[in-house]
């Protein structure tokens, strides 16, 4: 049964985890499986929830402020689901701009991480995503975006690598342009921490 709450067929879900489970070989009607699709179902739509809807709109509110440094919200906590595998990627990403007479409320950078990193992707799209919606609809001189995170499908199959954490970097305007200002605002990032 489809949720009303949610552009998401749960039940085209729940028919396809039933398959996958008899698949490998497993009872669907086992007792410790028969909620298993409804639940899986849930989750889908919770963990892709960002491919209904649009980050752009946590950028529609910004102020008019005479602010000429960094702005950061570093260590944003988040969860992803890799396309590749659908298995998910977990970590944090720290955003910061460099105004140009307009700022956003702090919140509105973490919103922006939550709903674009819940669609299936990759870490690549998902940093390139964010810093380039900052710098379109912001306006600003420079955005950085540093996002790391560990990939449970290096980390659980395959190479089977636990500690491995992916770093990938978005770096526009003056930020991209300028070495010194690439600096200062890494070492906001990371302060005393080494960088990983």
């Amino acid at each position: 049964m489809k949720n009303d709450r949610s552009p998401v067929d749960h039940a085209r879900i729940e028919r396809a985890v039933r398959e996958i489970l008899a698949a490998v070989g497993e009872d669907p009607d086992r007792e410790g499986l028969l909620e298993t699709p409804a639940r899986v179902a849930r989750m889908y739509a919770e963990m892709f929830s960002g491919l209904h809807q649009d980050p752009r709109v946590h950028l529609r509110k910004a102020f008019t402020e005479k602010y000429d440094e960094i702005v950061l919200v570093r260590d944003i906590a988040f969860t992803s689901m890799c396309e590749h595998h659908l298995l998910p990627f977990v970590g944090r990403a720290h955003v910061g701009y460099l105004p140009d007479g307009r700022v956003l409320g702090l919140s509105k950078l973490a919103r922006i991480v939550e709903v674009v990193s819940h669609r299936p992707q990759v870490q690549e799209r998902m940093t390139e995503q964010i810093a380039g919606m900052l710098e379109a609809d912001l306006g600003a001189k420079g955005v950085a975006v540093v996002v790391e995170a560990a990939h449970t499908c290096m980390t659980i199959r395959g190479i089977r690598k636990p500690g491995s954490l992916c770093v990938t970097s978005a770096m526009k305007g003056i930020f991209r342009a300028n070495v010194s200002s690439r600096a200062e605002v890494l070492s906001l990032i990371y302060g005393n921490r080494p960088a990983p």
